[in-house]
């Protein structure tokens, strides 16, 4: 009887262990928690109230944009131009508000409409003249940054009104606003991928898009309603990043477009397309945010944080790969 219980418990508790390891991604959650601990042990400042707060309102930008991003992937798409659109988008608002007196709400939005506008253009040539994503947001990076510094003359453009610096800088309560940026469009957009038709129509496109087409899917209009998600993230990116600077400046958010899709990818969407949670991402967006503020904090040189980052990814992924 005695070996029966142990056999019991024995098998009880591989249960337990292999529904842990069927958690999907459950691979970044390791990694989340053992960056926390390791930092936490290396740095007394690290684990600390105001040091969370810096870390939220570090990843806030690279967290709009990655949700924005995710749409794509999982559509079966990619966006490279994110960082060019967060530049252009600044430098627009920045221009407005400096040049013209136009009124500062205005000319963030200015800023987020030139966003959306770069996002409308890349899904019309991904899907209209039917070049690769891939390519034409190569292209559009490239073209978008360089607008964004004829915009400018190759100058920053200082001096903003003092309500300028309110959307990057400013606080409600003790939370950065924007931190709240962040978490609302991470519940809309969580409500859209998980509640809505349009949420649907994303997956199924990425998972077989002659399929998706069959079921009556508009395959056109859902690629280019995703590239505009993913446009307007990076408007919002480039408000709020301007903003924190107090000035416009073409050169700004330069491979932003790599931490975006390293914190998809460490979130477990496939790349291929049509496989993705957003709950994950937002993991992967706070594993780069806790990396990149631990190794500051431990004065590690900036191109030994690249050699990390771009290990930690490999290992994440690695660890679902090898319990799938």
């Amino acid at each position: 009887m005695q070996v029966d219980s142990e056999q019991r418990e024995g098998y009880s508790l591989k249960q337990g262990i292999d529904k842990i390891f069927s958690i999907e991604n459950i691979g970044i959650y390791f990694f989340l928690f053992a960056i926390i601990v390791f930092f936490s042990l290396m740095t007394r400042a690290f684990l600390t109230f105001d040091n969370f707060i810096i870390i939220l309102r570090q990843i806030s930008i690279i967290g709009i944009c990655a949700f924005g991003e995710t749409f794509v992937v999982i559509a079966g798409g990619i966006d490279l131009s994110v960082g060019s659109i967060v530049a252009l988008s600044g430098v627009i608002a920045a221009s407005l508000a400096k040049f013209m007196n136009v009124p500062v709400p205005i000319a963030f939005l200015a800023g987020i409409a030139a966003g959306s506008i770069c996002g409308l253009l890349n899904g019309i040539l991904t899907t209209k003249v039917k070049i690769p994503p891939i390519i034409v947001t190569l292209g559009t990076l490239t073209i978008i940054r360089g607008l964004a510094f004829i915009i400018v003359g190759g100058h920053t453009v200082f001096g903003m009104p003092v309500s300028y610096r309110a959307l990057g800088r400013s606080y409600i309560g003790f939370i950065p606003i924007p931190v709240l940026i962040l978490i609302i469009v991470f519940i809309a957009f969580f409500g859209i991928l998980n509640k809505l038709s349009f949420g649907r129509y994303v997956y199924a496109l990425g998972s077989n898009e002659e399929a998706a087409v069959i079921s009556g899917v508009n395959v056109n209009k859902t690629k280019t309603l995703v590239f505009v998600l993913c446009g307007l993230m990076a408007g919002i990116g480039g408000a709020i990043l301007s903003s924190r600077l107090d000035s416009g400046q073409a050169s700004t958010a330069q491979g932003l477009e790599l931490d975006v899709l390293t914190a998809v990818v460490l979130g477990g969407v496939s790349i291929a397309g049509g496989k993705g949670r957003l709950e994950n991402v937002f993991v992967g967006v706070l594993i780069i945010g806790i990396l990149a503020n631990g190794m500051i904090l431990l004065n590690v040189q900036h191109f030994y944080q690249l050699v990390i980052k771009g290990s930690v990814l490999l290992l994440a992924v690695g660890l679902d790969t090898v319990r799938k």
